[in-house]
């Protein structure tokens, strides 16, 4: 019987056969799907189109280093990455995990202590201390299954537009300013790049908004941030 009421989809990034073969029988018999990729170019890919609840990574893959599809995958996602390897020297889990890892796992490893590791990462993932689907208008947001839907249909919000929307949904009712949305989504060299925000707020009103040009949800704090209400 599955131990979730909703299946996460796992991303699982390793070139060897055994691994990803347990990895899948460990992970689907706690009630995870599981997508696999034998190189770190496939990962990425298969990340920016699936878009995986979480990312199990190797650090050794042939086509290129762990951390370097570490580094590219937080060029724009914010997903929970846990980086099972071999390697287990104090010196590469500090590297890996500066790079951006939330996690790290030494081969071998237990299947109990793998899916207790899955359970922590996918909580942190979630908007802490909220419900797991927010309505607004004809608009629903489910962090769970990172979906976004308007009157039925998938609204089709890319990547940083998801990031966008969650964070001021976060912060609903207070003004989350240009500095904290661009390091938050972007990241700390990005702060200055209010013309970002710009574009971005401009298409999620448009893919969420009744009126894009009178926003009844995503307000705009002259000179300082944005605001999400559902209250005017």
């Amino acid at each position: 019987m599955s131990e979730l009421a909703h299946q996460p989809d796992i991303l699982v990034i390793d070139d060897e056969v055994q691994i990803r073969r347990l990895l899948r029988l460990t992970l689907e018999s706690a009630g995870y799907r599981v997508r696999e990729a034998e190189t770190g170019a496939l990962g990425l890919n298969e990340a920016a189109v699936q878009r995986p609840d979480a990312v199990i990574l190797d650090l050794s893959l042939p086509d290129m280093g762990g951390l370097e599809v570490l580094r590219h995958l937080r060029e724009w996602s914010h997903l929970p990455v846990l980086i099972l390897s071999v390697r287990g020297e104090e010196a590469v889990k500090i590297a890996a995990l500066d790079a951006g890892a939330d996690d790290y796992l030494t081969k071998p490893f237990g299947g109990g202590e793998l899916l207790a590791r899955m359970r922590v990462l996918l909580r942190r993932a979630q908007p802490a201390g909220e419900v797991s689907v927010m309505r607004f208008g004809e608009v629903e947001v489910d962090f769970a299954k990172r979906t976004v839907t308007k009157a039925g249909a998938d609204a089709h919000l890319t990547v940083k537009e998801y990031a966008l929307l969650r964070l001021l949904l976060q912060h609903r009712g207070k003004v989350v300013t240009h500095r904290q949305l661009l390091r938050e989504v972007w990241g700390p060299t990005h702060e200055q790049d209010t013309h970002y925000l710009r574009v971005h707020m401009a298409n999620l009103r448009k893919k969420l908004e009744v009126s894009a040009g009178q926003p009844a949800f995503l307000k705009t704090e002259s000179g300082i941030g944005y605001r999400f209400t559902s209250a005017e």
